[in-house]
């Protein structure tokens, strides 16, 4: 049997020093060190990080059993991962059409974690638009972790697309999902790592 390897994948504007990312990279290094966590620096254009996640993939494929947790933007990338690969995804806040919620965000932008700054143009737009799953396959294969509180995404996107997936969807909450903490060990068990 092979390792098992978690790939983490950070949203819009964020960075592997995001939350969620230090948590289940500290609850694997304190209960689970057997499970390799990979949270990559995704690039801020939607192409360069499938590039790279496919990169990733290719890098350790055929020595680990992936399984991935993907927020905001990161759960949309993880829809993509799962229909080229099957991996088994947790999504958190899931970002469910991009393409349409970035276009507010055309122009400069500046990362608040790594400071750097880059222009979104309507090309990147197109670029998340290659990227959509418009149909899950495996709705089995996927946990939707949603707060109907999150302030950026419209959290009914997320519950109407992975009907038939298993789902937690809390009242209130917020976009980085509040009190993440109570979840890894579960996410762990789901995608049977």
């Amino acid at each position: 049997m092979k390792p098992s390897l978690l790939l983490y994948i950070h949203g819009f504007n964020s960075s592997p020093l995001s939350h969620k990312a230090n948590v289940m990279r500290e609850y694997c290094e304190q209960h689970r060190s057997d499970i390799k966590v990979v949270v990559p620096k995704l690039p801020c254009f939607p192409e360069q990080a499938s590039e790279l996640l496919l990169e990733i993939v290719a890098q350790y494929q055929s020595d680990y059993s992936i399984a991935l947790v993907g927020s905001s933007l990161g759960g949309y990338m993880s829809m993509w991962l799962n229909q080229q690969f099957g991996f088994r995804a947790v999504v958190v806040n899931p970002a469910i059409k991009p393409y349409e919620l970035l276009v507010d965000y055309l122009g400069e932008q500046v990362n608040p974690y790594t400071n750097e700054r880059y222009i979104l143009e309507d090309k990147h737009i197109d670029e998340l638009k290659a990227l959509d799953t418009p149909t899950i396959r495996e709705p089995s294969e996927f946990w939707l972790l949603q707060q109907e509180g999150d302030e950026v995404l419209d959290y009914r996107q997320a519950v109407s697309k992975f009907n038939g997936a298993k789902q937690t969807v809390e009242p209130d909450g917020d976009h980085s999902f509040i009190d993440f903490e109570r979840y890894p060990e579960q996410i762990i068990k789901f995608l049977q790592l």
